[in-house]
């Protein structure tokens, strides 16, 4: 240490005491070498005219592992956060995990833990470790320990690990559960997580308000309304805060349910201050091909002195694309530009999908090719959607070929080059396809829906024999061919893209998910109850023109969610006018 104070005085010397290259190394030397110096080390940081974390770093880690310095180390964290100069990194917070530790103050370990989530390190192994290692030193702070490894293992995607643990808890509080809850909706477990909310209550722990907000996102993918209902009347009833966030949710839940007359009953009746709500709006009338109503709002949110933001462009875009207002969409896309917005690769999405679908499949193609960022698998998703709906076989083969290099096993691409060319009658060439896919291991995601019935959510596959009422819906399934062909409806075989007779190809399309979905719906419900069902794929030709009878035969309101938007098949209509 002597000879570090001769080269610390050699340096004021000669001025260069103050390089910060030079009293970093200095600082470091003083502080975690063998014969450290923890005060020399303090002023020689009290020097620096900037410190920067590196030498933040250093000092608390030097502090916390001091014998008699660890309160000296939160200290010293407090300061240089609430100087604000400097941020905190990864490094930061194991050193002041450690002081908690050592001088066993939980509360503080809490704020301190407040802060990793703060600054973007929860998902941080390094962090991680010592935050546990913290909270095992108390019994109270076990149950913590606990719910800090779910949320952990929820943040990585682990959800496997995440459950086995939260099963193995003696005691859950309202903090495991909901991070439990919002680790299945966020990753695509819909029917765990809704399966979970139930759980939580049949045990007599009430949900709170970050439950519902958790839980909502689900329950608006397999459009339960009626469950829906139920969140927002137990929000009601125990007086839990419908603001900006809860909201929202509701507001997406009730459009992405088919409400949308009652998700715009739930906006009107918020503050509206914050343009999430607006955006939830927005996109829930879009989704229903309101394209009218979603320029009203937008300029009643204007009206208003909210503040757009690029969200609130891909809803307005997304209309346009639904009903096909191409002069419109290309308006509002420069109009976005003007005002100060860069366009993201989601606003390039929906204008390929607007031209695509209108039939400007080359403009979409230069589009892509043109745009001043790298295109994703999702924006040539769409330019191959259009070139099927087109039977465009030049563009969709170019659109294919990318999209089998920026995601080789998504069986997407596969499918619907198959499809193009199926649909243009080059049976070689499908055969081709489908031997590539065979080869990789490739399978096309089969087609599902949902349907909800007195609050129980039922799922179908396509030629789905395995519910309990398989035997009545094959009958409803009969008799409503019976009624079709009656009508005078023809089964339209070009949608069934496999080469076999058209006997067979008949059967297929009258087992597609949607149908089964609603023979269940229709045995299952009294005469003229509207039925809603959720698909996770686009409607097929046959099906949105059979559903359109249906209606009309059954005097049924029938709702379909396909995977792009909101079918409404009333009276032998669509709110689509067939543009979809």
């Amino acid at each position: 240490m002597q000879e570090l104070k001769q080269v610390h005085a050699f340096l004021i010397k000669t001025a260069q005491n103050h390089e910060p290259v030079v009293a970093t190394e200095l600082l470091r030397h003083s502080a975690t070498s063998d014969f450290r110096d923890i005060d020399y080390a303090l002023s020689l940081f009290d020097e620096m005219p900037e410190p920067d974390c590196f030498a933040w770093n250093t000092l608390i880690r030097a502090l916390a592992e001091t014998h008699d310095r660890p309160l000296h180390a939160l200290l010293f964290f407090c300061n240089m956060v609430s100087d604000g100069m400097v941020e905190p990194n990864r490094f930061t917070f194991p050193s002041v995990l450690k002081a908690c530790s050592v001088l066993t103050r939980l509360e503080e370990g809490k704020q301190v833990h407040g802060l990793v989530v703060k600054f973007g390190f929860s998902g941080d192994e390094f962090v991680v470790s010592n935050l546990l290692r913290m909270y095992v030193m108390r019994e109270e702070g076990i149950v913590v320990l606990c719910n800090v490894m779910v949320d952990g293992y929820v943040r990585v995607g682990n959800l496997t690990a995440a459950r086995e643990l939260f099963d193995r808890m003696h005691k859950r509080s309202v903090v495991s559960w909901n991070a439990m809850i919002s680790g299945y909706a966020q990753n695509g477990y819909f029917l765990e997580a809704i399966e979970l909310f139930h759980r939580m209550q049949m045990e007599d722990l009430l949900p709170n308000r970050v439950t519902l907000v958790s839980v909502l996102p689900a329950i608006s993918r397999l459009g339960a309304i009626e469950m829906g209902k139920w969140v927002h009347l137990y929000a009601e009833r125990n007086k839990i805060k419908i603001d900006d966030a809860l909201g929202s949710a509701l507001v997406d839940m009730y459009a992405k349910c088919g409400s949308i007359g009652k998700a715009v009953q739930v906006f009107e009746s918020l503050p509206k201050s914050n343009v999430i709500t607006w955006n939830a709006i927005l996109g829930g009338l879009a989704m229903h091909g309101k394209a009218k109503d979603v320029f009203d709002f937008f300029a009643r949110m204007e009206r208003s002195g909210i503040s757009p933001s690029d969200v609130t462009y891909i809803a307005i875009l997304s209309a346009c694309s639904h009903a096909g207002l191409v002069d419109k969409g290309r308006s509002y896309f420069n109009h976005m530009v003007n005002v100060g917005f860069v366009p993201r690769i989601e606003h390039y999405g929906c204008m390929v999908d607007l031209l695509g679908r209108a039939g400007y499949l080359e403009e979409a193609k230069e589009l892509i090719l043109n745009m001043p960022i790298k295109s994703d698998d999702v924006i040539w998703k769409a330019l191959l959607g259009a070139c099927k709906v087109h039977k465009n076989v030049e563009i969709g083969r170019r659109a294919a070929e990318v999209l089998m290099q920026l995601a080789p096993h998504d069986s997407g691409a596969y499918v619907a080059i198959s499809n193009i060319y199926a649909s243009s009658g080059d049976w070689d060439a499908v055969a081709e396809v489908r031997l590539m896919m065979k080869d990789l291991d490739i399978r096309k995601d089969p087609g599902c829906s949902w349907i909800e019935i007195d609050g129980v959510i039922h799922e179908f596959l396509v030629e789905d024999d395995s519910h309990p009422s398989a035997k009545e819906i094959h009958s409803m399934l009969e008799e409503i061919s019976n009624k079709l062909n009656f009508e005078g409806y023809r089964p339209n075989t070009t949608q069934v893209l496999l080469k076999m007779d058209e006997t067979h190809k008949e059967s297929v399309l009258h087992y597609h998910s949607e149908k089964i979905a609603v023979a269940f719906g229709l045995i299952s419900t009294t005469p003229k109850t509207p039925l809603q069902i959720v698909k996770n794929l686009r409607i097929c030709e046959d099906c949105h023109s059979s559903m359109k009878l249906i209606s009309k035969i059954y005097n049924r309101k029938i709702t379909i969610r396909d995977r792009k938007r909101f079918h409404h098949f009333e009276h032998g209509s669509c709110s689509c006018m067939d543009y979809w």
